[in-house]
C-alpha cells in the first residue's frame, strides 16, 4: 500500500489530505470525506480499507481554512473541550467551500498516474453526508456514486439541500441511516426517501436497526461490528457497481 500526506492548492489555501492507495495502478478514485471530529487515524484506519480493495482514497482535512490539524480525543468527560470546538467548526464549514475542495481533490488526481481517469465516488459520514451527495450533484460528469453514512442536514429548507441536489447528479446513491439517531430522526429519513423517490433518482436508503449514529467508527461506544460489516458490504458493493 502507498500512503502519502500531500498539501493540495485550493483557492483557500493548501488543504492537508491523506492519500493511499495499492501499488499497482492506476485505481478509481474515491473522495473520502471526514466527520465532524475530523481527521484521526481511526478515519486514516477506514481509507485504508477503502484502498486495500483497489481504490485510490483521498481523505481531506476539510478544517484547514481554521488552521486546524487534528483536535485530539473528544470521548467521555475529558473530551469536552474538543467536542464544544469541532461543533464549533463543523458550523463554519457550507456546502459551496467543500465544493471547492472536491473540485481541488480531483484536479490533484487528475494529475497523479495512480489515479484513474474515469468515474470517481465520494463517501461521507455524519456533517459529511451532505458533501457527498453534493459532489456528485456539482460535478456529475465525474462522480458516479455517494453514499452517506448517518448523514445529517440530508434535508434542509436551502436550495443546494441534498434531498434537492441529488436531483441533479447522475450518480448511484447509497444512504445508511442508524434507527436511532438525533442527528437524523426516522421522521427525517422517511421524508428524504420520499423525496429521492418521487424524483426517480437511483437510491438506496436503508436503515441500520438497533444502532446509533456512529455506529461505523471503531473508537465510538456506539460502535456495532454489525452494522459497521454491512456498511461496508454495502459501500464495496456500490463502488464495483459503479468504478467498474
Amino acid at each position: 500500500m502507498i500512503e502519502k500526506q500531500v498539501e493540495i492548492v485550493t483557492a483557500s489555501g493548501p488543504m492537508n489530505t491523506f492519500i493511499c492507495h495499492p501499488e499497482r495502478g492506476p485505481h478509481p478514485v474515491v473522495m473520502f470525506f471526514m466527520d465532524a471530529p475530523g481527521i484521526r487515524e481511526e478515519l486514516r484506519d477506514m481509507a485504508r480499507r477503502l484502498a486495500s480493495v483497489g481504490y485510490y482514497v483521498l481523505l481531506p482535512n476539510l478544517y484547514y481554512r481554521f488552521g486546524v490539524e487534528e483536535l485530539g480525543a473528544f470521548i467521555g468527560e475529558a473530551g469536552a473541550a474538543v467536542r464544544e470546538r469541532f461543533f464549533a467548526l463543523m458550523a463554519r464549514l457550507t456546502i459551496p467551500m467543500v465544493m471547492e475542495d472536491a473540485g481541488a481533490l480531483l484536479a490533484h488526481a487528475d494529475a497523479d498516474p495512480a489515479a484513474a481517469a474515469g468515474p470517481a465516488a465520494c463517501v461521507g459520514y455524519c456533517m459529511s453526508g451532505q458533501y457527498a451527495i453534493n459532489a456528485a450533484a456539482t460535478y456529475p460528469d465525474r462522480v458516479a456514486a455517494a453514499a452517506s453514512i448517518y448523514g445529517t442536514r440530508l434535508i434542509t429548507e436551502a436550495p443546494d439541500s441534498p434531498h434537492l441536489a441529488a436531483r441533479r447528479a447522475q450518480a448511484e446513491f447509497y444512504i445508511g441511516c442508524a434507527e436511532i439517531d438525533q442527528y437524523a430522526p426516522l421522521e427525517t429519513v422517511a421524508a428524504l426517501q420520499e423525496s429521492l423517490h418521487d424524483a426517480e433518482v437511483k437510491a438506496e436508503v436503508e436503515i441500520y436497526p438497533g444502532v446509533e449514529h456512529g455506529f461505523a467508527f471503531p473508537g465510538r461506544p456506539a460502535y456495532n461490528r454489525a452494522a459497521a460489516e454491512r456498511h461496508w458490504e454495502r459501500i464495496f458493493a456500490l463502488l464495483a457497481r459503479t468504478l467498474a
